[in-house]
């Protein structure tokens, strides 16, 4: 099987604590190698996830981008930093996406969509996404200028894919997986309240459904192919950091991350940090590899490794 790469968030971490890192899991040999301790100080310590730990992983050349809460990182292939951007209407990003010559950057705390151009290593396009009673306006700004909007966080936007047929954007509070075609924004498919990583897949739509900790496939037909995949379970006894499962800032079974490897087999995340594989049409779980049992450490983005 494939090589795949991941980022953690450790929620409710502490100063002076490591927050985050990255990991490469080797699905046959269930095996795991750390390749990143995020350990930074430098970091808005308040709220349950805020600016802790490592966030979406996408490719170009060989060029490796991970994304931190405000910052971008650019690793060679064996993880030695390249350099790193900010954005001043960069804040709790989430996942972020390479399409043609972009690399898409979900900034959670702006409602806004930053672009990265590949080429010129600089920030050159950003969309606001305005929302009112689940209607939605596109407000096109220039991420180098001192004007932009408001840092409000009303969608809570948490992730992004890109493809010839539009950009696809979820969060939170969106209602669904938006599209946007270049002109407007649209509801592509209404989703439950809180998933996760919701994107195009076969004829319908596969996303994280992390309040009910499973990884839902929905299609367009009668339902016969339509998938619930629970994460999981986890021995209670086994948990580190217990004291940190109060439901708010942490919990076993939160379903984020997600991959495709295949139009029948896919690749889940979830708490305390593990990664599961599953075959759809099986309607099966094949292999599942656990990275820690601090109840703390939640996955954020998972890829496949390319290298």
């Amino acid at each position: 099987m494939v090589k795949l790469v991941t980022s953690s968030v450790v929620r409710g971490s502490q100063q002076g604590e490591s927050h985050g890192g990255v990991y490469l899991i080797d699905i046959e040999k269930q095996s795991v190698e750390q390749k990143i301790d995020w350990n930074t100080a430098d970091i808005d310590w308040q709220g349950r996830g805020w600016d802790r730990g490592l966030r979406g992983i996408a490719f170009d050349g060989h060029r490796v981008y991970i994304a931190a809460s405000d910052e971008l990182f650019a690793y060679t292939p064996d993880f030695k930093l390249i350099e790193s951007w900010r954005n001043p209407f960069l804040k709790h990003c989430h996942e972020i996406a390479v399409y043609e010559r972009k690399l898409f950057m979900t900034s959670t705390g702006f409602d806004t969509v930053l672009a990265f151009n590949l080429d010129q290593y600089e920030f050159d396009w950003a969309m606001h996404i305005g929302s009112s009673d689940y209607r939605f306006q596109p407000r096109l700004f220039d991420p180098r200028s001192e004007e932009g909007p408001l840092m409000l966080n009303k969608l809570h936007i948490n992730n992004i894919h890109c493809s010839k047929a539009g950009m696809y954007i979820s969060g939170l509070r969106s209602g669904g997986m938006l599209h946007y075609n270049g002109k407007a924004i649209n509801m592509a498919v209404e989703l439950p309240a809180g998933t996760h990583n919701a994107q195009p897949f076969r004829d319908g739509v596969i996303f994280n459904d992390s309040q009910a900790d499973v990884l839902r496939y929905t299609g367009r037909g009668e339902g016969e192919e339509d998938r619930a995949m629970a994460v999981p379970k986890v021995d209670a006894s086994k948990l580190k950091h217990k004291e940190a499962d109060d439901g708010e800032t942490a919990r076993p079974g939160f379903a984020r991350g997600l991959c495709v490897l295949s139009d029948r087999i896919v690749a889940g995340g979830a708490s305390p940090s593990s990664i599961t594989v599953y075959d759809l049409a099986a309607n099966q779980q094949l292999v599942s590899v656990n990275l820690t049992m601090d109840v703390r450490n939640a996955i954020h983005g998972l890829e496949v490794w390319p290298f």
